[in-house]
């Protein structure tokens, strides 16, 4: 019944999520330019965004706002809301970001949430497949603009083959998990936390491998960054807060995490094993260009950008690091975080 509950929550949150686009929200602010909305997504490979979510971190300090919540199913739907201005903020995989970026989209990389290793090919429990290389001719599901589909094209290559050996099937992270228990698909490119679910459930890895997908980045639109940097330095600040909070209160963001992403707490808990909220939430360009650099060739090679001159150009421009830089670097910023690492879940 719990379970049923939570299942019911999100479908009305995914539903709320897709009126607020359509009706076009934007960043709201009176005529003198103080804020009077902020518009911000929330995801469930996104777990700093629904700590803030949950502890009310946002609408504690922005008297006076209304704080926005719209639920992104995939980093292709929080580009989709960064580019028609539904979300000022939003949370995307390292290359869906610059991809956007080089579309068109004035977006700037704002910090680093976290890394996670939750990207697998998988199979179904009766499958007798155990290798991508086995994959030729066969249906495989990856929703594309998503990091689990560029994992899937350089996995894909890894084993030899091309996304002409195979029929790239676009389906929706949930649809293409369901693909593979009704067999209409052979494979499917995974992202946690439904691909810890399909593993709990019998579906069996045939390949992973974290090197092929970056951190996770939090973006801006740059014209919320000209227009309310102080706002940005907030959320940033928040962001900073929950990561580190989350690093000491790993029982209470499993909790958390379980009901807010609307999973057991076995799917949870294997997720979480899998995130690491110990890297530098500071952007490095040199260190996150090769991955980045690779994803766009194969962005290019498909179409999903315009040309290599524009994903260089992107790529290049992304960061705007001076937000989380101050947030790591101010004593009152590491002091809200110590203080909120000390806090009990719905104090």
């Amino acid at each position: 019944m719990v379970n049923s509950l939570r299942k019911l929550r999100r479908t009305l949150a995914a539903t709320l999520s897709l009126l607020f686009l359509g009706g076009g929200l934007t960043a709201c602010a009176s005529d003198s330019g103080e804020l009077t909305e902020l518009n911000i997504d929330y995801a469930t490979y996104s777990l700093l965004s629904l700590v803030v979510k949950d502890q009310g971190w946002l609408e504690a300090e922005l008297e006076g706002v209304d704080v926005n919540w719209v639920f992104s199913a995939g980093s292709n739907k929080a580009n989709e809301y960064l580019r028609s201005d539904t979300v000022d903020i939003a949370t995307t995989g390292g290359g869906p970001a610059v991809q956007s970026r080089a579309n068109g989209t004035p977006i700037k990389t704002i910090m680093l949430t976290h890394a996670s290793e939750g990207y697998a090919f998988v199979v179904a429990e009766d499958s007798a497949l155990t290798s991508v290389s086995e994959f030729d001719g066969l249906s495989v599901a990856a929703t594309r603009g998503t990091d689990a589909y560029y994992f899937a094209l350089q996995a894909l290559e890894l084993h030899g083959l091309s996304p002409d050996d195979v029929t790239l099937e676009n389906m929706p992270h949930a649809d293409g998990r369901s693909g593979l228990e009704t067999g209409s698909v052979d494979a499917w490119a995974g992202i946690d936390p439904i691909l810890a679910g399909a593993e709990l459930g019998g579906a069996h890895v045939v390949y992973t491998n974290p090197e092929l997908i970056s951190p996770i980045f939090l973006n801006a639109s740059e014209s919320f960054i000209e227009q309310q940097p102080e706002t940005v330095q907030l959320v940033v600040d928040t962001y900073e807060r929950a990561r580190e909070w989350v690093l000491a209160n790993p029982d209470e963001a499993i909790a958390i995490y379980a009901d807010e992403a609307g999973v057991e707490q076995d799917v949870a808990e294997l997720t979480f094993e899998r995130l690491d909220f110990g890297i530098d939430p500071v952007p490095d360009p040199d260190a996150l260009a090769p991955t980045l650099e690779t994803i766009g060739g194969y962005m290019v090679d498909s179409g999903d950008v315009v040309s290599q001159e524009a994903y260089d150009e992107a790529l290049a421009t992304m960061y705007d690091s001076q937000f989380i830089e101050a947030a790591t670097s101010e004593p009152d910023a590491s002091g809200a975080a110590s203080d909120a690492a000390g806090e009990s879940v719905g104090e």
